[in-house]
């Protein structure tokens, strides 16, 4: 059987991540001190102090979940079988299994969270996190929503089963969950998120990555990475390249991926960065299956 690695995404930050690893580790005080160095800003103060209201912006969560993500991998003797990331989690991966080196990779992250956060100014939207109901309820909503309003709502995050979150313009998210409630929904909230994220309303973000993703250089993996985007495992870089650029305006598919790794050999599955949100996805997804964390 297989162990595989997995890395959070936004939503993942808390004030004061990192700063025990820091203080205990080289090697972790390492990559935060040349994340600093390469991005030009005092990134580990505002991971270690805050404010929230700064951390929470898109374009230092990003690189702050990232940074603690691939540091906190690097202390650990780690050997996996197969990696994963949820959303942003996917660059973690990437430099995890090493195909992307994490200067490169530090940057693009920094530039996907600018874009990420511009995007949702120039079109402004929102997304709302819907539980307990299946997945195809869920986007009959939205079609209904979409079809009603005539403005764009999506499922965007498959995260287990029975719990989504649906993105897209503010009238059409906040009509798809009036449907829900409507019918018999036990739980649908608007998230507090700058942006309607994995929907068409991230064109801005799509076209300001795509040259730099064109540009990056990407290695043969050591091992599997599965996409987001496609749910599947892939080793060529070509294809991560593509999936990379896709997952901004398309769902992220975190259930079918973890059936998936599942089905593929995965019996333990170890997250790896701040949180333990992706350890209770895959109890919530997986049964028989070990889980441990490194937050």
């Amino acid at each position: 059987m297989a162990k595989a690695y997995l890395f959070p995404g936004q939503g993942s930050q808390s004030v004061g991540m990192g700063k025990s690893h820091y203080q205990e580790s080289d090697i972790f005080k390492e990559y935060v001190d040349q994340a600093d160095d390469i991005l030009g800003i005092d990134l580990k103060e505002i991971m270690f102090e805050g404010p929230e209201e700064v951390l929470k912006e898109t374009e230092f969560t990003q690189p702050a979940i990232f940074l603690h993500s691939v540091a906190l991998y690097n202390t650990l003797d780690a050997d996996p079988d197969m990696v994963a990331g949820h959303s942003l989690g996917e660059f973690s991966a990437l430099v995890a299994c090493g195909a992307v080196d994490f200067p490169v990779a530090l940057k693009i992250v920094r530039r996907r969270g600018e874009l990420m956060q511009k995007a949702g100014v120039q079109n402004p939207g929102t997304m709302a996190a819907i539980i307990g109901m299946e997945d195809a309820e869920v986007e009959k909503f939205c079609k209904q929503a979409s079809e009603e309003t005539g403005k764009e709502v999506i499922a965007a995050n498959y995260n287990c089963p029975g719990q989504l979150v649906i993105s897209g313009n503010v009238e059409a998210v906040e009509k798809a969950v009036e449907i829900a409630k409507e019918n018999g929904c036990r739980l649908a909230r608007l998230l507090p998120v700058s942006g309607a994220f994995h929907s068409s309303l991230m064109q801005p973000a799509y076209d300001g990555l795509k040259e730099e993703l064109d540009n990056l250089v990407i290695t043969k993996p050591d091992c599997p990475i599965y996409s987001n985007y496609t749910a599947e495992a892939t080793t060529d870089p070509e294809e991560i390249r593509s999936n990379l650029l896709n997952q901004l305006l398309n769902p992220v598919r975190w259930t079918q991926t973890l059936q998936k790794m599942s089905d593929d050999g995965a019996d333990h599955f170890v997250e790896v960065g701040p949180g333990k949100v992706l350890q209770g996805l895959v109890k919530r997804t997986l049964k028989d299956v070990e889980t441990e964390g490194y937050e």
